[in-house]
């Protein structure tokens, strides 16, 4: 399935076997994606179908395997379905033939504790109405909303798509802005972008795009250059309102930006737009507490082809040997992928900026370890940290 790199809101579809999520999900999507059967287990991976839903834009719908799956296979595919949860902004129960058990009561539990809203659909409505009991008993769990549905007669279409505007937060389609409250109409941004053996070929990466683009949204004047061609930028004589730079750089660069300029990095503007800063303003300075012997968890949220210059694998290990002098170990998770290790293991998790992902993936993510007490930071505050300049990058940021 996708790793969940499509930035678009996503909503998982949960339910029994044979409750209907593959026809439920045809026709919210509006074609054939899911293979319908009356066979139980029709659904065997996470299935990922983009559409477009007046009033929130496009969302990912995601299709799960029942949970009631069973044996040996049928236990991966519910692993997998209950892996779907931390990956989704909204989720939709699908009930049918008024079953409300333990398998609802577990899926609702998990629900609860990632923070994820949820609505109720009872399927197949026009084979069998929802019961008063059935009512009283979901009410009894939680206070999610409910709706009769069918596939037959689809008179509840739009009553469902307006349930699902209700239920789905608006920060998850709502863009909100990288330089919020930093900049106004033209004032001078400086955006330092190094070009190097990890730069894509022909193009600049995501982060970097989306900070200009959100600079020109802001209406600012917006000058790129990179970090070889700063102090001839200075010579011009202007004074710009924000300096961000590439991480990598920040020892260089903040030598040569003028303390009286604020600067950051890129890394540092998605920690706060994506990840709890607050908890990374908090865990960043255990950097200094490490141990011989201490694990470090570096968590990279896409897949890349690895290379020597590489930031997570390579740079930041490095810089940490020789920041601390400890001998530590360290342990890197790319994409979504699961976390094998018992997470108490680690004495800190650097996480990376999280372009590739949606914020609800990212704290999801990182919600186990800062539940178990693990200090939590990401690559640019980590690299900002080590190179005594840590609040300066932050102070555009603090209340």
């Amino acid at each position: 399935m996708n790793k969940g790199k499509d930035l678009k809101p996503h909503i998982g579809i949960f339910g029994r076997r044979n409750n209907g999520k593959s026809s439920f999900i045809n026709l919210l999507v509006g074609q054939d994606l899911a293979i319908v059967s009356n066979q139980a287990g029709t659904t065997t991976d996470p299935v990922n179908k983009s559409v477009e839903i007046f009033g929130i834009g496009p969302v990912i719908i995601i299709d799960t395997a029942g949970i009631d799956d069973s044996g040996e296979l049928g236990d991966k595919r519910v692993k997998k379905t209950m892996e779907v949860i931390k990956k989704v902004d909204c989720a939709i129960l699908l009930l049918a033939n008024n079953l409300f058990g333990e398998y609802e009561s577990d899926l609702i539990r998990k629900f609860k504790h990632f923070d994820i809203p949820f609505l109720i659909v009872h399927n197949k409505s026009d084979l069998e109405k929802i019961t008063h009991v059935t009512t009283e008993t979901i009410k009894s769990a939680c206070k999610a909303e409910i709706i009769e549905f069918s596939t037959v007669d689809t008179t509840n279409c739009d009553k469902l798509i307006d349930l699902i505007k209700r239920t789905i937060p608006q920060t998850a389609y709502q863009k909100p802005s990288l330089f919020a409250h930093l900049l106004k109409p033209k004032d001078v941004v400086l955006l330092i972008t190094p070009v190097d053996s990890e730069a894509p070929d022909g193009r600049l990466i995501l982060p970097q795009n989306m900070a200009i683009r959100d600079a020109l949204d802001n209406d600012c004047i917006t000058v790129v250059v990179k970090e070889t061609e700063i102090e001839d930028f200075l010579k011009l004589g202007i004074k710009p309102a924000l300096v961000v730079t590439d991480s990598q750089a920040f020892g260089m660069v903040s030598k040569l930006i003028p303390v009286e300029i604020p600067l950051t990095g890129f890394s540092v503007i998605f920690a706060r737009l994506k990840g709890d800063f607050e908890k990374y303003l908090e865990g960043t300075s255990h950097i200094s507490n490490l141990k011989d012997g201490d694990k470090v968890l570096i968590l990279e949220s896409c897949t890349h082809q690895v290379s020597c210059d590489d930031i997570g694998r390579f740079k930041i290990p490095n810089w940490l040997l020789k920041f601390t002098a400890k001998k530590l170990e360290f342990t890197v998770v790319s994409g979504l992928s699961e976390i094998t290790e018992e997470i108490s293991n680690f004495a800190i998790i650097i996480q990376c900026g999280g372009c590739m992902v949606t914020k609800k993936q990212l704290q999801s993510r990182l919600k186990p370890a800062i539940d178990a007490g693990v200090p939590v930071t990401n690559y640019g505050l980590t690299i900002a940290y080590m190179h005594g300049i840590f609040d300066r990058a932050t102070a555009p940021f603090r209340k």
